[in-house]
Protein backbone atom coordinates (compact mmCIF):
# COMPACT_ATOMS: atom_id res chain seq x y z
CA UNK A 1 0.00 0.00 0.00
CA UNK A 2 1.51 3.40 -1.10
CA UNK A 3 1.19 6.57 1.31
CA UNK A 4 -1.27 7.70 -1.90
CA UNK A 5 -3.22 4.93 -1.43
CA UNK A 6 -3.30 4.82 2.16
CA UNK A 7 -4.90 6.45 5.46
CA UNK A 8 -4.10 9.56 5.55
CA UNK A 9 -4.63 11.17 9.03
CA UNK A 10 -4.13 8.23 12.22
CA UNK A 11 -6.16 10.14 15.40
CA UNK A 12 -5.25 8.19 18.67
CA UNK A 13 -5.90 8.45 22.20
CA UNK A 14 -9.31 8.32 23.01
CA UNK A 15 -12.24 8.93 20.40
CA UNK A 16 -15.78 9.16 21.64
CA UNK A 17 -18.12 7.60 19.39
CA UNK A 18 -21.24 8.04 21.09
CA UNK A 19 -22.80 7.23 24.78
CA UNK A 20 -21.03 4.40 26.05
CA UNK A 21 -18.83 4.39 22.66
CA UNK A 22 -14.70 4.88 22.45
CA UNK A 23 -12.49 3.47 20.31
CA UNK A 24 -8.33 3.93 21.11
CA UNK A 25 -7.84 5.45 17.49
CA UNK A 26 -9.47 5.42 13.78
CA UNK A 27 -8.00 6.17 10.65
CA UNK A 28 -9.12 8.47 7.58
CA UNK A 29 -9.18 7.27 4.51
CA UNK A 30 -10.76 9.01 1.22
CA UNK A 31 -12.21 11.33 3.64
CA UNK A 32 -13.95 8.49 5.59
CA UNK A 33 -13.51 6.76 8.79
CA UNK A 34 -12.11 3.46 9.39
CA UNK A 35 -11.48 1.69 12.64
CA UNK A 36 -9.50 -0.88 10.72
CA UNK A 37 -5.57 -0.92 11.23
CA UNK A 38 -4.19 -0.14 8.19
CA UNK A 39 -2.03 -3.32 6.78
CA UNK A 40 1.20 -0.83 6.12
CA UNK A 41 1.13 0.93 9.34
CA UNK A 42 3.55 4.70 8.74
CA UNK A 43 1.63 5.41 5.20
CA UNK A 44 -0.68 8.07 7.02
CA UNK A 45 -0.04 11.54 7.01
CA UNK A 46 -0.48 13.21 10.11
CA UNK A 47 -1.00 12.39 13.64
CA UNK A 48 -3.72 13.70 16.12
CA UNK A 49 -3.96 12.92 19.38
CA UNK A 50 -5.94 13.75 22.20
CA UNK A 51 -9.56 13.30 23.33
CA UNK A 52 -11.92 13.56 19.67
CA UNK A 53 -15.83 13.33 19.16
CA UNK A 54 -17.81 13.72 16.27
CA UNK A 55 -18.06 16.77 15.16
CA UNK A 56 -20.30 19.76 17.40
CA UNK A 57 -23.41 21.14 16.07
CA UNK A 58 -25.30 24.62 16.17
CA UNK A 59 -28.77 23.13 15.87
CA UNK A 60 -29.96 26.77 16.06
CA UNK A 61 -27.39 28.77 13.95
CA UNK A 62 -28.28 31.49 11.33
CA UNK A 63 -25.33 31.69 8.35
CA UNK A 64 -25.92 34.38 6.01
CA UNK A 65 -27.86 37.00 8.98
CA UNK A 66 -26.57 39.70 10.95
CA UNK A 67 -29.11 42.46 13.02
CA UNK A 68 -29.96 44.24 10.20
CA UNK A 69 -31.10 41.24 7.70
CA UNK A 70 -29.64 39.65 4.93
CA UNK A 71 -25.70 39.74 4.52
CA UNK A 72 -23.07 39.47 1.52
CA UNK A 73 -21.48 35.97 1.08
CA UNK A 74 -18.44 36.98 2.03
CA UNK A 75 -19.39 38.13 5.30
CA UNK A 76 -21.40 34.50 5.82
CA UNK A 77 -18.07 32.71 4.53
CA UNK A 78 -15.99 34.15 7.32
CA UNK A 79 -19.32 33.28 9.92
CA UNK A 80 -19.33 29.50 8.54
CA UNK A 81 -15.31 29.55 8.92
CA UNK A 82 -16.15 31.12 12.59
CA UNK A 83 -17.73 28.36 13.22
CA UNK A 84 -15.55 25.55 11.97
CA UNK A 85 -12.75 26.83 14.10
CA UNK A 86 -14.87 26.39 16.93
CA UNK A 87 -15.86 23.17 16.39
CA UNK A 88 -19.08 23.10 14.73
CA UNK A 89 -18.81 20.66 11.65
CA UNK A 90 -22.95 20.41 11.53
CA UNK A 91 -25.35 23.59 11.44
CA UNK A 92 -28.98 23.32 11.43
CA UNK A 93 -29.68 26.97 9.89
CA UNK A 94 -32.68 28.02 11.96
CA UNK A 95 -33.80 30.67 9.11
CA UNK A 96 -31.76 33.11 6.99
CA UNK A 97 -33.15 35.46 4.34
CA UNK A 98 -29.95 34.79 2.55
CA UNK A 99 -29.53 32.44 -0.14
CA UNK A 100 -26.93 29.71 1.27
CA UNK A 101 -26.80 26.95 -0.89
CA UNK A 102 -23.67 28.41 -1.71
CA UNK A 103 -22.16 26.66 1.67
CA UNK A 104 -23.42 23.32 0.42
CA UNK A 105 -20.56 23.20 -1.99
CA UNK A 106 -17.84 24.28 -0.13
CA UNK A 107 -15.87 21.22 1.42
CA UNK A 108 -13.84 23.90 3.78
CA UNK A 109 -17.25 24.80 5.51
CA UNK A 110 -19.59 22.93 8.04
CA UNK A 111 -22.21 20.48 6.52
CA UNK A 112 -25.01 22.94 6.71
CA UNK A 113 -28.73 21.81 6.79
CA UNK A 114 -31.32 24.62 5.50
CA UNK A 115 -34.78 26.09 7.42
CA UNK A 116 -35.20 28.82 4.45
CA UNK A 117 -36.76 31.81 5.75
CA UNK A 118 -38.36 32.63 9.37
CA UNK A 119 -42.08 32.76 8.74
CA UNK A 120 -43.94 35.49 10.57
CA UNK A 121 -46.66 37.70 10.04
CA UNK A 122 -46.50 41.50 9.11
CA UNK A 123 -44.85 44.02 12.05
CA UNK A 124 -44.81 40.37 14.17
CA UNK A 125 -40.95 40.02 14.03
CA UNK A 126 -37.27 41.35 13.46
CA UNK A 127 -37.39 43.80 10.22
CA UNK A 128 -35.96 42.17 7.47
CA UNK A 129 -35.70 38.50 8.81
CA UNK A 130 -38.78 36.84 8.12
CA UNK A 131 -41.15 35.94 5.19
CA UNK A 132 -44.25 37.40 6.47
CA UNK A 133 -47.73 36.76 5.34
CA UNK A 134 -50.60 38.76 5.79
CA UNK A 135 -53.02 35.83 5.43
CA UNK A 136 -52.94 33.62 8.40
CA UNK A 137 -54.81 30.93 7.10
CA UNK A 138 -52.02 30.80 3.90
CA UNK A 139 -49.78 29.67 6.04
CA UNK A 140 -49.77 25.35 5.41
CA UNK A 141 -49.16 26.64 1.76
CA UNK A 142 -46.41 28.58 2.66
CA UNK A 143 -45.30 26.32 4.71
CA UNK A 144 -45.03 23.55 2.06
CA UNK A 145 -43.15 26.10 -0.82
CA UNK A 146 -40.69 26.07 2.11
CA UNK A 147 -40.79 22.52 2.96
CA UNK A 148 -39.57 21.95 -0.88
CA UNK A 149 -37.02 24.95 -0.42
CA UNK A 150 -35.10 23.96 2.45
CA UNK A 151 -33.46 20.43 3.47
CA UNK A 152 -36.06 18.60 5.23
CA UNK A 153 -37.07 21.75 8.27
CA UNK A 154 -39.39 24.62 8.42
CA UNK A 155 -38.62 27.37 10.77
CA UNK A 156 -41.67 29.71 12.18
CA UNK A 157 -42.20 32.37 14.31
CA UNK A 158 -44.56 30.99 16.98
CA UNK A 159 -44.86 34.70 19.09
CA UNK A 160 -43.60 38.26 18.84
CA UNK A 161 -44.48 41.25 20.64
CA UNK A 162 -47.89 43.30 19.66
CA UNK A 163 -47.63 46.53 19.86
CA UNK A 164 -50.95 47.14 18.18
CA UNK A 165 -51.75 47.18 22.02
CA UNK A 166 -49.70 49.98 23.25
CA UNK A 167 -49.25 49.81 26.87
CA UNK A 168 -50.38 46.65 27.28
CA UNK A 169 -48.45 45.22 24.10
CA UNK A 170 -47.03 41.49 25.24
CA UNK A 171 -46.17 38.15 23.65
CA UNK A 172 -48.77 36.46 21.43
CA UNK A 173 -49.51 33.84 19.49
CA UNK A 174 -48.88 34.16 16.12
CA UNK A 175 -50.84 31.74 14.66
CA UNK A 176 -54.47 29.89 15.28
CA UNK A 177 -54.42 26.53 16.53
CA UNK A 178 -56.45 24.68 13.65
CA UNK A 179 -54.15 26.41 11.07
CA UNK A 180 -51.13 25.86 12.89
CA UNK A 181 -51.98 21.95 12.90
CA UNK A 182 -52.79 22.13 9.31
CA UNK A 183 -49.40 23.35 8.80
CA UNK A 184 -47.41 20.98 10.33
CA UNK A 185 -49.64 18.37 8.91
CA UNK A 186 -48.15 19.91 5.49
CA UNK A 187 -44.78 20.02 6.28
CA UNK A 188 -44.77 16.78 7.70
CA UNK A 189 -46.31 15.19 4.25
CA UNK A 190 -43.25 16.90 2.81
CA UNK A 191 -40.65 15.13 4.96
CA UNK A 192 -39.88 18.53 6.35
CA UNK A 193 -39.67 18.75 10.56
CA UNK A 194 -40.87 21.92 11.91
CA UNK A 195 -38.78 24.18 14.66
CA UNK A 196 -40.98 26.93 16.19
CA UNK A 197 -39.54 29.87 17.44
CA UNK A 198 -41.63 30.52 20.99
CA UNK A 199 -41.29 32.54 24.29
CA UNK A 200 -44.16 32.60 25.95
CA UNK A 201 -46.34 30.20 27.66
CA UNK A 202 -49.67 30.70 26.04
CA UNK A 203 -47.79 29.87 22.56
CA UNK A 204 -47.22 26.16 23.73
CA UNK A 205 -50.24 24.41 24.35
CA UNK A 206 -50.86 24.91 20.18
CA UNK A 207 -47.65 24.12 19.51
CA UNK A 208 -47.44 20.72 21.43
CA UNK A 209 -50.61 19.96 19.81
CA UNK A 210 -50.01 20.65 16.44
CA UNK A 211 -47.03 17.90 17.01
CA UNK A 212 -44.20 20.18 16.29
CA UNK A 213 -40.91 18.79 16.17
CA UNK A 214 -38.33 20.87 18.25
CA UNK A 215 -39.35 24.48 20.54
CA UNK A 216 -36.62 27.04 19.78
CA UNK A 217 -35.82 28.94 23.25
CA UNK A 218 -38.80 27.43 25.21
CA UNK A 219 -38.65 30.17 27.98
CA UNK A 220 -42.28 30.15 29.15
CA UNK A 221 -42.82 26.05 28.98
CA UNK A 222 -44.62 24.82 31.97
CA UNK A 223 -44.16 21.96 34.56
CA UNK A 224 -46.93 20.53 32.35
CA UNK A 225 -45.61 21.40 28.82
CA UNK A 226 -42.21 19.42 29.54
CA UNK A 227 -43.74 16.68 30.88
CA UNK A 228 -46.15 16.72 27.24
CA UNK A 229 -42.65 17.70 25.42
CA UNK A 230 -40.59 14.80 27.23
CA UNK A 231 -43.61 12.21 26.78
CA UNK A 232 -43.73 13.03 22.68
CA UNK A 233 -39.90 13.63 22.37
CA UNK A 234 -39.95 17.05 21.33
CA UNK A 235 -36.73 18.71 20.86
CA UNK A 236 -35.92 22.12 23.15
CA UNK A 237 -33.54 24.29 22.42
CA UNK A 238 -32.77 26.85 25.14
CA UNK A 239 -30.20 29.28 23.39
CA UNK A 240 -29.00 30.82 26.74
CA UNK A 241 -26.80 33.13 24.77
CA UNK A 242 -29.95 34.61 23.55
CA UNK A 243 -31.92 34.55 26.94
CA UNK A 244 -29.50 36.64 28.43
CA UNK A 245 -30.11 39.56 26.42
CA UNK A 246 -33.54 39.49 27.89
CA UNK A 247 -32.56 42.00 30.68
CA UNK A 248 -31.52 44.47 28.26
CA UNK A 249 -34.30 44.23 25.86
CA UNK A 250 -36.14 44.62 28.88
CA UNK A 251 -34.39 47.90 29.44
CA UNK A 252 -35.01 49.24 26.20
CA UNK A 253 -38.82 48.22 26.08
CA UNK A 254 -40.10 49.34 29.57
CA UNK A 255 -41.19 52.70 28.97
CA UNK A 256 -43.13 51.95 26.36
CA UNK A 257 -44.33 48.25 26.80
CA UNK A 258 -44.28 47.86 30.54
CA UNK A 259 -45.99 44.31 30.47
CA UNK A 260 -43.97 42.74 28.14
CA UNK A 261 -40.80 43.88 30.10
CA UNK A 262 -41.89 42.69 32.99
CA UNK A 263 -42.32 39.16 31.42
CA UNK A 264 -38.91 39.16 29.50
CA UNK A 265 -37.29 40.42 32.79
CA UNK A 266 -39.11 37.43 34.65
CA UNK A 267 -38.22 34.49 32.23
CA UNK A 268 -34.12 36.31 32.07
CA UNK A 269 -34.26 35.95 35.90
CA UNK A 270 -35.38 32.46 35.88
CA UNK A 271 -33.49 31.26 32.67
CA UNK A 272 -31.40 28.76 34.41
CA UNK A 273 -34.05 27.53 36.73
CA UNK A 274 -36.48 26.79 34.06
CA UNK A 275 -32.88 25.06 31.68
CA UNK A 276 -32.75 22.72 35.01
CA UNK A 277 -36.39 22.05 34.99
CA UNK A 278 -36.39 20.85 31.34
CA UNK A 279 -33.52 18.15 31.82
CA UNK A 280 -34.99 16.91 35.14
CA UNK A 281 -38.48 16.47 33.41
CA UNK A 282 -36.25 14.31 30.84
CA UNK A 283 -37.11 16.93 27.66
CA UNK A 284 -34.10 16.41 25.08
CA UNK A 285 -32.10 19.39 24.64
CA UNK A 286 -30.32 20.67 21.79
CA UNK A 287 -27.05 23.28 21.90
CA UNK A 288 -27.77 26.49 19.67
CA UNK A 289 -26.08 29.86 20.02
CA UNK A 290 -28.61 31.48 17.84
CA UNK A 291 -25.61 33.20 16.24
CA UNK A 292 -25.99 35.68 12.84
CA UNK A 293 -28.44 38.33 14.29
CA UNK A 294 -27.08 40.06 17.70
CA UNK A 295 -24.66 37.27 18.69
CA UNK A 296 -21.23 36.35 16.71
CA UNK A 297 -20.68 32.92 15.31
CA UNK A 298 -18.08 30.62 17.01
CA UNK A 299 -19.79 30.35 20.27
CA UNK A 300 -20.99 27.16 21.03
CA UNK A 301 -18.73 26.45 23.60
CA UNK A 302 -20.32 29.60 25.34
CA UNK A 303 -23.76 28.19 25.23
CA UNK A 304 -22.50 24.76 26.90
CA UNK A 305 -21.20 26.34 29.52
CA UNK A 306 -24.02 28.70 30.00
CA UNK A 307 -25.16 24.57 30.09
CA UNK A 308 -23.24 23.42 32.49
CA UNK A 309 -23.87 26.69 34.65
CA UNK A 310 -27.74 26.05 34.79
CA UNK A 311 -27.03 22.84 36.01
CA UNK A 312 -27.02 20.46 33.50
CA UNK A 313 -23.85 17.93 33.42
CA UNK A 314 -20.69 18.42 31.46
CA UNK A 315 -20.77 14.97 29.84
CA UNK A 316 -24.73 15.25 29.32
CA UNK A 317 -23.93 19.00 27.23
CA UNK A 318 -21.13 17.58 25.41
CA UNK A 319 -23.37 14.27 24.49
CA UNK A 320 -25.92 17.01 23.00
CA UNK A 321 -23.86 19.11 21.04
CA UNK A 322 -21.98 16.16 19.24
CA UNK A 323 -22.80 12.52 18.35
CA UNK A 324 -27.00 12.92 19.79
CA UNK A 325 -27.73 16.43 17.65
CA UNK A 326 -25.66 14.43 14.88
CA UNK A 327 -28.26 11.45 15.14
CA UNK A 328 -31.37 13.29 15.47
CA UNK A 329 -30.24 15.35 12.36
CA UNK A 330 -29.80 12.34 10.11
CA UNK A 331 -25.58 12.04 10.48
CA UNK A 332 -25.24 9.48 13.02
CA UNK A 333 -21.32 9.07 15.08
CA UNK A 334 -18.54 7.96 14.35
CA UNK A 335 -19.34 4.22 12.22
CA UNK A 336 -17.18 2.79 9.59
CA UNK A 337 -17.35 4.62 6.36
CA UNK A 338 -18.86 7.72 7.86
CA UNK A 339 -17.80 10.92 6.57
CA UNK A 340 -14.42 11.98 8.98
CA UNK A 341 -15.99 14.99 10.69
CA UNK A 342 -13.88 15.21 13.83
CA UNK A 343 -13.12 17.50 16.30
CA UNK A 344 -9.80 16.65 18.96
CA UNK A 345 -9.24 18.24 22.23
CA UNK A 346 -6.43 18.13 24.69
CA UNK A 347 -8.34 16.37 27.78
CA UNK A 348 -12.06 15.32 28.21
CA UNK A 349 -14.45 17.72 27.99
CA UNK A 350 -17.08 15.87 29.32
CA UNK A 351 -14.76 16.33 32.72
CA UNK A 352 -14.51 20.38 31.80
CA UNK A 353 -16.71 21.62 29.68
CA UNK A 354 -14.18 24.61 29.44
CA UNK A 355 -11.79 22.47 27.40
CA UNK A 356 -14.70 22.95 24.38
CA UNK A 357 -12.56 26.91 23.95
CA UNK A 358 -9.79 24.70 23.14
CA UNK A 359 -9.66 22.86 19.90
CA UNK A 360 -6.39 21.76 18.89
CA UNK A 361 -7.81 20.71 15.23
CA UNK A 362 -11.16 19.83 13.29
CA UNK A 363 -11.21 17.17 10.36
CA UNK A 364 -13.80 18.01 8.17
CA UNK A 365 -14.76 15.40 5.74
CA UNK A 366 -11.33 14.25 6.13
CA UNK A 367 -9.15 17.52 5.85
CA UNK A 368 -7.34 18.33 8.53
CA UNK A 369 -7.25 22.21 10.45
CA UNK A 370 -4.87 22.33 12.62
CA UNK A 371 -6.00 25.35 15.07
CA UNK A 372 -2.56 25.45 17.61
CA UNK A 373 -0.98 28.11 15.28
Amino acid sequence: MSALEGPSVHVRGHVLLGDDREAGELWVREGRVTLTRPSAPGTYMRVLEGWALPGLVDVHCHVGLDAEGAIAPEVAEKQALADRDAGVLLVRDAGSPADTRWVQQRGDLPHLLRAGRHIARPKRYLRGYGLEIEDPQTLPEVVRTEARRGDGWVKLVGDWIDRSLGADGDLRPLWPDDVLAQAVEVAHAEAARVTVHAFAEETIPGLLAAGVDSIEHGTGMTAAHMAAAAAAGVRVTPTLLQVAQFESIAAQAESKYPVYAARMRAMHARRYEQVRALHEAGVPLLVGTDAGGTIAHGRVADECAELVAAGIPAADVVAAASWRAREYLGFGGVVEGSSADLVVYPADPREDIEVLRHPTAVVLRGEVYDLTR
